[in-house]
């Protein structure tokens, strides 16, 4: 295999979402006008996985899904991010009665510096009937973890709902969680927000600022999954946008100076499906972790050749004066 390097910004391209439930639209997956052939060793975990969140606990990786398998939300493990085993336990066993059961998306678990871990997840609220974000707490990263309080974290129905929470840590220690407002659920804007946190991760301790929008043709309408990273003193606001169900779906950039932005996109996206050659179909709900040997790697969804799952991918991720660089294998 050749290598061959492509970026959203000043680079040239070399090369030519969730669950059983979508987080995103609600519609059925559209398949892609044309499908291309894919080659490669990815997916990494082949089978339906979307929206991986990664993190690293003492040398461990766990990787959380989308429910699935009889599963509200899915897991698995693995040493150095290339080979995983998805467990048999669920590690969010029992939904509080104020949940609708069988939709619980985009799950993203972080460790507090007392050793424990909290689950952010994406679900259904009963009144408003909308999808918010709920809280879980857990001793163990592979759980189990239990449901905090008896309402939503994040539930804004005068924006259509909250999906698609993250975490974010910065250099001083100040805690934040990012979320996506689902308001092409119901004809608005999607916001992608930030808040801080409150030491124990349960709930919100200040005021919420948007981020970014869709306001590029390339977003259809819609922006979510964000995931941040700070690089060099440079904040990276990675998101995924379009539609989840094709191969439009695709993953953006932004960069600023400070976690609460102001924001700036990248001039084209990180990631598409033609960007990859049509490897990567639809590649998105994003993540960042850093393998064993210290480099970066994007870890990602993206569709089968037939659209009737999503498993997990990750690539090396390179940095070009604070510009995320996606370092693909051409096939």
């Amino acid at each position: 295999m050749t290598r061959a390097r492509w970026a959203a910004v000043a680079v040239a391209v070399l090369l030519a979402g969730c669950g059983s439930d979508p987080t995103s639209s609600g519609d059925e997956p559209s398949a892609a006008s044309e499908t291309p052939e894919a080659s490669g060793n990815n997916p990494v975990i082949d089978q339906d996985f979307p929206d991986p969140d990664v993190l690293e606990v003492d040398g461990t990786y766990y990787a959380y899904g989308t429910n699935g398998n009889g599963s509200n939300v899915q897991v698995a493990t693995s040493s150095d991010l290339e080979a995983w085993e998805v467990l048999d336990e669920d590690p969010l066993p029992r939904l509080p009665t104020w949940v609708i059961p069988g939709k619980t998306w985009a799950p993203e678990v972080t460790q507090l510096d007392d050793g424990s871990f909290v689950m952010y997840t994406t679900t259904t609220n009963f009144d408003p009937t909308f999808q918010c974000i709920a809280v879980a707490t857990g001793d163990a990263p592979e759980g189990p973890f239990e449901v905090a309080g008896d309402e939503m974290l994040v539930c804004p129905d005068d924006e259509g709902g909250a999906i698609d929470a993250s975490t974010f840590l910065d250099e001083d220690g100040a805690r934040y969680l990012l979320w996506k407002n689902d308001g092409n659920c119901c004809g608005k804007d999607t916001w992608l927000h930030i808040a801080p946190l409150s030491d124990d991760g349960l709930s919100l301790a200040g005021d919420e600022t948007r981020l970014v929008k869709q306001d590029q043709p390339w977003e259809g309408n819609l922006v979510e999954a964000p995931t941040m990273v700070e690089h060099d003193g440079t904040y990276v606001l990675m998101y995924s946008a379009n539609d989840y169900g094709s191969d439009k779906y695709a993953i953006g950039y932004a960069t600023a100076d400070s976690p609460t932005g102001p924001f700036t996109k990248g001039e084209e996206p990180l990631l598409t499906t033609d960007a990859s050659n049509g490897k990567y179909i639809g590649p998105g709900g994003q993540d960042v972790v850093s393998a064993p040997d210290g480099s970066d790697r994007l870890v990602f969804h993206s569709w089968d050749l037939s659209f009737s799952q999503r498993g997990v991918n990750e690539v090396p991720l390179e940095w070009e004066d604070g510009t995320p660089v996606v370092v693909l294998d051409e096939g």
